[in-house]
């Protein structure tokens, strides 16, 4: 299964787009924006390099340079 994410311009759109799905029989979920923040940080967080590691003092270095 494959998921398409449509973002409306205003109210009036988003109905729309989302009556249209509706009549097609395509099953529609409305996200608030900390959803897709929440989507889009899972994906960074899928496509990261996992091969290298740093050290706990390189972590908390960089945290203190703040």
């Amino acid at each position: 299964m494959k998921a398409l994410i449509v973002k409306s311009k205003n109210q009036a759109e988003m109905k729309f787009i989302s009556d249209l799905l509706k009549k097609l029989g395509v099953t529609t979920r409305v996200l608030d924006e900390e959803e897709i923040e929440d989507f889009g940080m899972s994906t960074l967080m899928k496509d990261v390099d996992r091969t290298k590691k740093v050290s706990k003092e390189d972590v908390m270095r960089k945290l203190k340079s703040k």
